[in-house]
């Protein structure tokens, strides 16, 4: 295939994903093209309902835009089985990105759709990389560095063997160098000690197989690695991952419940934290999930992001600028390369 700096990239938009769908997705569709930065090779394909994505256009300026419309009159809401797309709802929006490109016809897709229903399509629709036994959804951490800490699983892949939790490590490897410019990443084992011998067997046989890799592993780590700093892509099962996610996602609920419970105290308590908020502003960007730019689903013939479900359009901004960065750097072809060699 011709190399995407020379070409036209077609992204794919399920307009109708979300929460806000489809007046959040047209206008990240319509910020991103506001960045100078942008490239001017890449073309929008927005999916959905026809009438109501001309709405939502309707009531923006979308003159600098380069977009198509293809029509999906179906809908996969939060509330679908995860593969509702494939057997009931052929004509969704999230159905027709990913048989988009399994045609070859769009470069990725984009969704801030169902997670469960990306994740089944995409493995049905694309397939799975050569050497990749199981796809993998991770999710990014804040750390105490500035670059965020990927997790990987974090529900994809619930049952585990040793061989599925190294190609975890290997894509979680390739993803941190390529798409966050990290030279050679810290891997992490989840494990309820640092030592060799900590849990189970199958951790035990994961810890030899990534120590005799080329990778950088440094070991098991535990929870408060992943927020401190300690490495750059931590491995886990599907099950214990998507329990940290769920977790993390409360505690700064929590944290933003407090400060509101703080703040209607009283007139001082009022007082202290509007002159604190520039500080608190800094502070919370960490844990802004916007920047990070939806996360991969890694492991697929194809490049597809996931968002938030209550992506806001900076959000989906940011996922389609992702999508466009993987497929310009060919993350997957690098991760064939590396899985399908009988190296590790």
């Amino acid at each position: 295939m011709e190399n995407p700096q020379n070409r036209t990239l077609r992204i794919a938009l399920d307009a109708m994903g979300g929460d806000f769908a489809p007046n959040n997705e047209i206008q990240g569709a319509v910020k991103v093209f506001d960045d100078p930065q942008f490239p001017e090779n890449v073309e929008i394909v927005l999916i959905g309902k026809e009438n109501e994505i001309k709405s939502a256009l309707a009531h923006v300026d979308h003159k600098k835009v380069r977009y198509s419309i293809v029509h999906a009159d179906e809908v996969i809401t939060m509330d679908d089985e995860p593969t509702a797309a494939i057997k009931k709802k052929r004509n969704s929006s999230l159905y027709k990105g990913f048989d988009l490109l399994s045609k070859n016809e769009v470069d990725a897709f984009v969704s801030a759709g169902n997670t469960g229903a990306m994740l089944s399509t995409a493995t049905v629709l694309l397939g799975r990389i050569k050497g990749v036994s199981r796809p993998t959804i991770g999710s990014f951490f804040p750390s105490q560095v500035d670059s965020p800490t990927i997790v990987l699983d974090v529900g994809a892949n619930v049952d585990v063997k040793a061989r599925y939790l190294y190609e975890f490590a290997v894509m979680g490897n390739i993803y941190m160098n390529q798409m966050r410019a990290i030279e050679n990443p810290r891997i992490g084992l989840l494990n309820v000690g640092e030592e060799p011998s900590k849990g189970t067997e199958l951790l035990q046989q994961t810890y030899q197989m990534l120590a005799e890799s080329k990778m950088n592993f440094i070991g098991n780590v535990e929870g408060k690695d992943i927020l401190n700093g300690a490495c750059d892509v931590v491995v886990c099962d599907g099950y214990t991952g998507n329990a940290i996610l769920k977790f993390a996602e409360s505690v700064f609920t929590l944290i933003k419940f407090k400060l509101k419970e703080y703040m209607n105290s009283g007139l001082l308590p009022k007082i202290f934290l509007m002159i604190s908020k520039p500080v608190l502003n800094t502070l919370f960007k960490g844990f802004d999930y916007q920047k990070y730019g939806g996360v991969p689903i890694l492991g697929v013939n194809g490049v597809a992001i996931v968002g938030h479900g209550k992506s806001s359009p900076l959000a989906i901004q940011y996922m389609i600028m992702k999508a466009v960065e993987q497929v310009q750097k060919e993350v997957n072809k690098k991760i064939e390369a590396e899985l399908s060699s009988n190296d590790n």
